[in-house]
Formats: C-alpha cells, structure tokens, sequence
C-alpha cells in the first residue's frame, strides 16, 4: 500500500502516520523527521534547513524530492510506505510521479486531515511550551499556516481529481481519529 498524508502544520499527521503504518505494515516516512535528524546533528543540510525553519519557511523542492526519491528505494518500502509531510508543492507531486512512474508503483490514496485553524494554532503553541520547539512561535506558526493553503491546497484538487482523496476529521481523540481514517481507507480501497 502507497499511501500520503496532508493536512495543516499541527492536525497530527506525524502521530497518525505512525499509527496507519503499523496498522497497514508499511513504514511511515517523515521529511520533517529526516530534516530534524540533520539539524540535530548539525549536518550542511541540518544548518540549511535550520535557518529556513526558524524563519517559517519550507525546505527547497530539490533538497526534498531528492531525499524522499532515495527513500523510496530503500528495501522496507519495497512493500509500500506512507509519506507524511510530502508532497507539499506541485513540483513535488511531478517529481513524485516521476519518480514511482520509474518504479512502476501508484499512490493508492491520499490522507487529508481537516482542522479549523484557530485549534490548530492553539494546538502549536501548547505543543511548543511543551516540547521546546523553536521553530513553534505564533508567527512562524502562522506564517506556515499561509504557505500550507498557499502551496499545498491545490495539490488536494489535483488528488480530488484522480479519485485519490479520502478526506478524515482531524479533530478528536487520537483513536478516534485514527479509527476514522482506517474506516475511510478500508471503505475506499475494498
């Protein structure tokens, strides 16, 4: 199974990623993850993409699509995998597509997470407090907020028309949410 997550900056992909991929035996992989491994260990591109968190901003695409090109290539995703934090530009959705068209895979769905985002930005700045997160202040919370519905919006219409978007509530527990997402993924690919 080849599955995305999408949803706004704090909606819980990272946390539902986890769950879906256990469940579907798939390994869930975050471009946030493998940027926050190289900024903790002070890698070139740990410095980069720390300069351009800190000012709210989004990795460049072919530093991304690079990284999650080679990642899909590795032998635990030879089975499937679940992308969380990827695509996010159209640039991306091309180079993905290139990218499985190499393979001869397909996406089988793609995840969107809803949230109203006044309880998303409350969301982040509790997660912030409580994690220490520099990068989640409440201006680069909403500055990400703009660039999310700016870049990433349009790439739900492009999944919209190709049949793939299961859409989920984001809102909840984090078993309901998750019990809602496999409910919508087992009913649409039954």
């Amino acid at each position: 199974m080849r599955l995305l997550i999408m949803g706004p900056p704090g909606v819980g992909k990272g946390t539902q990623a986890v769950g879906i991929a256990a469940h579907y035996g798939i390994p869930a992989i975050s471009t946030g993850d493998i940027f926050r491994a190289n900024v903790k260990n002070q890698t070139p591109l740990g410095l980069e993409v720390s300069r351009i968190m800190a000012d709210g901003g989004y990795v460049p695409d072919e530093i991304t699509n690079a990284i999650v090109a080679d990642r899909l290539v590795e032998a635990d995703a030879a089975a499937g995998w679940l992308l969380d934090g990827y695509p996010r530009t159209s640039g991306q959705v091309v180079a993905l597509d290139e990218a499985l068209a190499k393979s001869g895979q397909t996406i089988d769905a793609v995840i969107s997470l809803v949230a109203d985002t006044d309880v998303l930005v409350a969301r982040l700045l509790k997660r912030a407090e409580l994690e220490g997160r520099a990068d989640d202040n409440a201006d680069t919370i909403r500055n990400r907020m703009v660039i999310y519905t700016e870049a990433t919006d349009p790439l739900l219409a492009t999944y919209r028309d190709r049949g793939l978007l299961v859409e989920v509530d984001g809102i909840g527990s984090i078993d309901e949410v998750a019990q809602r997402i496999t409910a919508a993924l087992d009913e649409k690919l039954a």
